[in-house]
């Protein structure tokens, strides 16, 4: 996440993610510029960088979608912030440019005019996780290198959802597998349509859980039923999540754009600094705590990742999907 004052300290963003990188580049070349001056020019880099970006995007669909994501489609209107993953032909699977991408958006969302901000996935699916092509594209500095940034880029996108300052809330259109579910537990509302399963097999693929779920599913839905999910792999239905405490409500598929959308609506309405000062008594008090275990998640993963047992598991996954 990018501040925009001071000399620039922060790691350089990876060749994929465009916008960071101009961004990173601009903040870096401003050194350590009086305030004011560094500011202005900033600005002035960023807005040509956006102006570039959205005319080689094509022309937006309507006045509200903001231009520069490439595997996103976001719009902000009504009071609203909508991010809609846009890989539909891909299940919504999550790339590292679209890490990258999400990170961004919430970062603009958190300071935009919005009052409460959503998270969709457009097509069938809401997100499959992981693109597991995602471990296949190896550095020059081999697979230690890679575990490591992944390690990295997965603290810092749960820490967005820690700390994401206005209501959060989860639209969850069809099927979630892997960090789609097990960030659920730092959303606010989390809706989901009848047809939306939720289903987290990280021992199937020789991994371990993230997105602070080891933390917030046991306090959410109890040991027991939190254990069944991350250990085990149980694949859950939209009733049963709901009933276990992941999901807020459950609404026919038929009906549910309509009835989450008109709710939503009006939630939009409600006094925007009311709603975020209800939100951060309520995420002030383990704060602290979620941010040591996401840190310990991540590195667990690390580790995880460059284990036999991990890389096996993730190339038969592989493996077996080619011969489908």
């Amino acid at each position: 996440m990018l501040a925009t004052e001071g000399p620039c300290n922060m790691p350089k963003p990876g060749m994929l993610d465009l916008i960071s990188k101009a961004k990173w580049d601009a903040w870096s070349a401003l050194g350590s510029q009086p305030k004011e001056t560094a500011k202005q020019n900033y600005v002035e880099l960023v807005s040509s960088l956006s102006s570039s970006t959205s005319c080689s995007q094509g022309k937006p669909d309507a006045d509200s979608k903001q231009p520069g994501y490439e595997t996103l489609v976001v719009t902000s209107e009504d009071g609203i912030t909508k991010i809609m993953l846009n890989r539909p032909t891909k299940k919504n699977a999550i790339t590292t440019q679209m890490y990258q991408e999400i990170m961004l958006a919430l970062e603009a969302a958190a300071k935009d005019d919005s009052a409460i901000t959503v998270l969709t996935g457009k097509g069938d699916y809401y997100c499959s996780g992981n693109d597991l092509n995602n471990f296949t594209d190896i550095p020059p500095g081999g697979v230690e290198e890679k575990a490591k940034n992944s390690a990295i880029l997965l603290r810092d996108f749960v820490g967005c959802f820690i700390d994401f300052p206005k209501p959060l809330i989860a639209v969850v259109n069809g099927p979630a597998v892997g960090i789609s579910v097990t960030l659920l537990g730092l959303f606010d509302i989390v809706y989901a349509s009848d047809r939306a399963t939720f289903h987290t097999p990280f021992s199937h693929l020789g991994q371990s859980p993230e997105g602070c779920s080891s933390y917030m599913f046991p306090k959410i839905m109890g040991s027991a039923k939190a254990a069944e999910m991350l250990i085990f792999g149980k694949k859950l239905t939209a009733r049963e999540a709901c009933a276990q405490g992941l999901v807020t409500e459950v609404f026919p598929d038929s009906t549910f754009q309509k009835e989450v959308w008109t709710r939503l609506k009006a939630y939009s309405k409600l006094p925007p600094n009311a709603m975020r000062i209800s939100k951060q008594l309520i995420r002030n008090v383990e704060k602290e705590k979620l941010h040591a275990i996401n840190s310990e998640e991540s590195s667990v993963l690390q580790g995880r990742w460059l284990s036999d047992e991990c890389t096996n598991a993730i190339m038969n996954f592989l493996s077996r999907k080619a011969k489908l």
